[in-house]
Parts: C-alpha cells; sequence; structure tokens
C-alpha cells in the first residue's frame, strides 16, 4: 500500500515558498513523499451563453519550475512530484485533501488582498478538506510579551474538555513525537460564569468556586490525554490550564512554537455544513505559529 503524499499549494508567491519549506522538512519527517501542486485559475465568469474557455495544460509551467529550482537549490533528498491542474483553487484544494496525509499552504496567494492575514483560499481549505491542513502564516505574527517558556522545541495544541475530539490530540502527540518536542496543552474554560436567576437583574453571583473548576478542568485533560501519553511515552505533554478566552490563550501560547495544533466542528443533525468554528478561525488569523487544522474524526458507529 502507497504512502499517501504531504501536498503543497504553491503560486510563486513567497507565502508558498514558505509553505513548500515547511511542507519539504513535514514529508522528511513523515518520510512520505511530496506533491507540489499549482491550480491554475480560468475565468469564474462569463457572459451568459458564452462558454468559459479552459486553457489547455501546458507541458512546462513556470510556477512548478521556479518550485523545482527552490526545492534543488536546498539539495533536499526528497520523493518530489510536480503537478499542475485547472479550476479555483478554494474549490480545487480541498479536494485535494481526498489522496493526501497532510496538505500545506501559505496565508495569502497572489491576488489577495494585502492586508488581508488569511486568504478565502485558506479559510475554505482549512474548513474543508479531509486531512489536516497546515497554514503558515507570514512573519512578524510574534508581537511583544512572548509568555516565558523552557527552551527546545514545543508544540501547542487546543482542548475543549467538554467536546474533546481524539483526532486533534493524537495529531498533535504525533507531531510533538517526530519533532522531538514539548507539547503544550492548552485547556481554558470561561470565568466568571454567570447564572441566571428569578431575581431582580436577572443575573445572581455565581455559587460556584473557581478552584473546584480548574480543578475538574485539569482532571478531565488528564483523562483526554492518557490514551495518547501511553502510546507515545516519549512525549512530555504538559496540561495548561486556565480561564478565560480559549482563542486568546491559543494565540499567546503559539508564540515561539513550532506548531499550533486546532480542530474544526463536526457535522450536526440542525448544522450540517462544515464549519471551522471561532476559535480556530481566530488562532488561524493571529497566531505567530504555523497552525494545523485537523477534521474531526469519523463518528462511530
Amino acid at each position: 500500500m502507497s504512502t499517501l503524499p504531504v501536498i503543497a499549494a504553491f503560486d510563486g508567491s513567497d507565502d508558498s515558498l514558505r509553505a513548500l519549506d515547511w511542507a519539504l522538512d513535514a514529508a522528511r519527517r513523515r518520510r512520505a513523499p511530496l506533491r507540489v501542486v499549482h491550480v491554475r485559475q480560468y475565468a469564474a465568469w462569463a457572459p451568459a451563453g458564452v462558454p468559459v474557455p479552459v486553457p489547455p495544460l501546458a507541458a512546462e509551467d513556470p510556477v512548478l519550475d521556479q518550485a523545482r529550482l527552490h526545492v534543488t537549490e536546498r539539495a533536499v533528498s526528497a520523493d518530489v512530484e510536480y503537478v499542475a491542474t485547472e479550476g479555483a483553487p478554494g474549490a480545487a484544494l480541498p479536494e485535494l485533501g481526498a489522496e493526501a496525509q497532510l496538505l500545506v499552504l501559505g496565508s495569502r496567494g497572489r491576488g489577495g488582498f494585502a492586508s488581508l492575514l488569511l486568504g478565502s483560499t485558506g479559510l475554505s481549505t482549512a474548513r474543508d478538506a479531509d486531512c489536516p491542513v497546515v497554514v503558515v502564516p507570514r512573519p512578524g505574527r510574534e508581537g511583544e510579551g512572548s509568555p516565558a517558556a523552557p527552551p527546545g522545541p514545543r508544540v501547542v495544541v487546543g482542548l475543549d474538555v467538554d467536546s474533546a475530539d481524539d483526532a486533534v490530540l493524537g495529531f498533535a502527540f504525533a507531531e510533538a513525537a517526530a519533532r522531538g518536542a514539548r507539547l503544550q496543552v492548552v485547556a481554558a474554560y470561561p470565568w466568571p460564569v454567570h447564572l441566571w436567576a428569578e431575581a431582580p437583574g436577572g443575573l445572581a453571583p455565581p455559587g460556584i468556586d473557581q478552584n473546584a473548576v480548574e480543578h475538574e478542568v485539569r482532571v478531565l485533560a488528564g483523562g483526554l490525554m492518557e490514551p495518547h501519553r501511553a502510546r507515545h511515552p516519549e512525549v512530555r505533554a504538559e496540561p495548561s490550564v486556565a480561564p478565560g478566552d480559549a482563542a486568546g490563550r491559543l494565540v499567546d501560547a503559539a508564540r515561539g512554537a513550532e506548531l499550533t495544533v486546532v480542530g474544526r466542528h463536526r457535522r450536526r443533525l440542525l448544522a450540517p455544513a462544515r464549519m471551522i468554528g471561532s476559535v480556530t478561525h481566530a488562532v488561524l488569523l493571529h497566531a505567530a505559529s504555523p497552525v494545523a487544522v485537523v477534521p474531526p474524526a469519523p463518528p462511530e458507529r
């Protein structure tokens, strides 16, 4: 059985060059082939009754030639395939997830608005692909006041103890193991908790002890992490439990990390469309590290 490739989306932009470097390293760590894909856009509209011409694929693609030169200059010993295809990147790239173990792209490609931190292609790919998607950000998001962290490589993962997805933790533990990195598991909980009461003003002070809430979250996080610790005993995984906004906690933790791992919402009966979730969206927009968006594990029958 052949190994699924790591796919790097490439359009010749500086963002896609950074993504290609990240994908080369990921393919090496996974001992997987790398497939560099250039999606050549064609006009998405035309006057009524006029067919949209789709140009034939040329034997030589100057954008892929740029990718070949970039890989050659790095003297990387890897199994690399170069593929050109036609279509709209926002629709074509998510479809490639069905034949990849990982899909890597830059935060914004050619043709996007310079002010956007995350282009529509990155957002739609992270939302719709069947495999994990890594979005490599532009430099300069580090900001000030990075939290003190022990030296050495670090992977960050967000954990919602109320609706945890095993696929997200599994991906994060595997990445930390492959990188020889420490794993920081961020489990944030909302505080203060507001309770409605039938009283003047509507809100009553919470009769909940914050220490008890934090202890409960820590115990739940430890239980969810335990099976993955058993599979990867070499990974030093530490739960980071704190009150506040989960997105803000993850963005803070991402500074100096090699990778930040988040999940996306599972489809529900009343919400059948794929949704990326507000926390994941915020992390994609603001995290200084590359961000891996992991699709939910298939539901058990």
